[in-house]
């Protein structure tokens, strides 16, 4: 049930981050740093204090926010160690119905995007299907690391958008 600003503004610090501390993927420090820039005077002025909070971050910080994430469709996902969050992203986007030969396409694709960035492929699979998940992927595979740092944030952003809106009151 979606939040009423004027609730979350009220919230103390500890709760705002017991509330919110999971919007970025295993990473409470991003509400806790958004949860300073309060009262928030709109859904949106919200989300662009998280987006902030993790865009000021140092890059060790960031480089661990983007390690949080689980691949698509990987071990955690077979294992059921997902968030409740990207379970239902993932689901939503069908990956939790793959046949063996995708799966073994996510796996080997994942795998070499790791190796190659040293962080997870990041997709906001929102709207998404299997088939685009892979497209991006294909479409992202050769970009030099530095590159697919700054297009996983954004990805990570969208998917902070997408977490807000289901939980906060437009």
């Amino acid at each position: 049930m979606p939040i009423p600003l004027a609730e979350i503004n009220d919230l103390s610090p500890a709760r705002f981050v017991a509330r919110f501390g999971d919007v970025a993927e295993h990473s409470p420090w991003v509400a806790e740093k958004a949860a300073k820039a309060r009262p928030f005077l709109s859904r949106d002025d919200m989300i662009a204090a998280f987006v902030a909070a993790m865009e000021t971050a140092g890059e060790k910080d960031r480089r661990a926010l983007l390690a949080a994430h689980p691949d698509l469709a990987g071990r955690a996902a077979i294992a059921g160690d997902l968030t409740e969050d990207s379970r239902r992203e993932q689901a939503g986007a069908g990956l939790d119905q793959l046949t063996p030969d995708e799966f073994a396409r996510f796996t080997a694709m994942n795998a070499a995007y790791r190796e190659r960035n040293g962080i997870p492929f990041i997709f906001a699979v929102r709207g998404a299907t299997k088939h685009d998940i892979l497209a991006g992927f294909e479409a992202r595979k050769d970009n030099p690391p530095d590159v697919e740092f700054r297009t996983a944030l954004a990805q990570v952003a969208r998917i902070i958008r997408f977490r807000l809106e289901d939980r906060v009151e437009p």
